[in-house]
């Protein structure tokens, strides 16, 4: 029996985007800061319960995003800590699941605040409510767009069954993917709260401005929802049912009279993947051999090879 120990080799299982990815959070954070403080100014002013709702929960979100920075920064500083076994790739998911569960609590407090305001209605000022409201739309517009995640502009180009899952080590960066939901969430209450401004302020229906807050709140729950199960999976190391990697190890593998005894493939960062494969072969070989095999699967960042010889096999 012989293990595969490639002395000195890097552990850094980064985004490709990594440092792009942290510096555009910043700067939206910096944004939602900004609006954040004048529509709950302009919410408390002029009696907008969206208003007030859009307002105190850009600041949990900005709270949120800053998690998010947090984790960009610390998992760089810290990538080439060894204590870190397989890298700081992972502290993005653990951020994106701590994010998750933050969005769930504002949708839980929007929709409870929106439900006091629908029983206990107050005097809106509706011009000037929309006007801030408009505002905080082309912020979160703004946002959203420095938080695109590019790669998802340039999928499905390829035919190389091996060089295209994650663009080559780019991967779902669930760390930015949190901070887009909550820009969005964002976009949606304002885009809310115009429609309901907007048709209170022709028809006197005050109603829709609370309603809205309750309809805003159900959708960002269900929002937090798949980015907890997204985040939760990698965390627990799930492979995902459309996930082929593992079939991919087999097919290079397995040829011959070479088979997979055990298999353990999980994912260590953004478009990073490991493995630990045990092979039973009839005949003598050296991990290297089989890991050659596995050098055109551009996702595998870290491989171990176990290889027992089983005349048998």
């Amino acid at each position: 029996m012989s293990i595969s120990s490639d002395a000195g080799h890097s552990h850094v299982f980064l985004g490709s985007d990594h440092q792009r990815n942290e510096r555009r959070i910043w700067l939206v954070i910096a944004l939602t800061a900004v609006m954040m403080v004048v529509e709950i100014a302009a919410g408390s002013l002029y009696g907008s319960m969206a208003l007030m709702a859009d307002g105190w929960h850009m600041s949990t979100h900005a709270s949120a995003m800053l998690i998010s920075a947090l984790a960009y920064l610390y998992a760089r500083r810290h990538a080439h800590n060894a204590r870190f076994t397989f890298g700081t790739g992972k502290l993005g998911d653990l951020a994106g699941f701590a994010s998750a569960i933050v969005l769930a609590l504002i949708a839980l407090l929007m929709g409870w605040e929106s439900l006091l305001r629908l029983f206990n209605p107050v005097a809106i000022n509706f011009r000037e409510a929309i006007a801030i409201a408009a505002v905080g739309l082309v912020v979160n517009i703004v946002s959203a767009w420095l938080l695109r995640d590019d790669h998802d502009h340039h999928h499905g180009h390829s035919h190389d069954h091996h060089h295209d899952h994650d663009h080559a080590h780019g991967g779902k960066d669930n760390n930015l993917r949190s901070a887009y939901i909550h820009v969005i969430a964002d976009a949606m209450t304002s885009v809310l709260a115009i429609i309901a401004l907007s048709l209170g302020s022709r028809f006197g229906w005050t109603f829709l401005d609370p309603l809205m807050g309750i309809v805003g709140g159900l959708v960002i729950l269900q929002w937090s929802w798949s980015l907890l199960r997204a985040s939760g999976a990698i965390l627990l190391d799930f492979i995902p049912a459309g996930e082929d990697l593992p079939d991919e190890i087999r097919e290079a593998i397995e040829t011959g009279e070479d088979r997979i005894t055990d298999l353990h493939v999980w994912q260590v960062g953004p478009g990073h993947h490991a493995a630990i494969v045990a092979v039973a072969t009839p005949v003598s070989r050296d991990p290297a051999f089989y890991k050659a095999r596995l050098a055109d699967i551009h996702e595998l960042s870290h491989v171990t090879v176990e290889v027992t010889v089983d005349k048998a096999a």
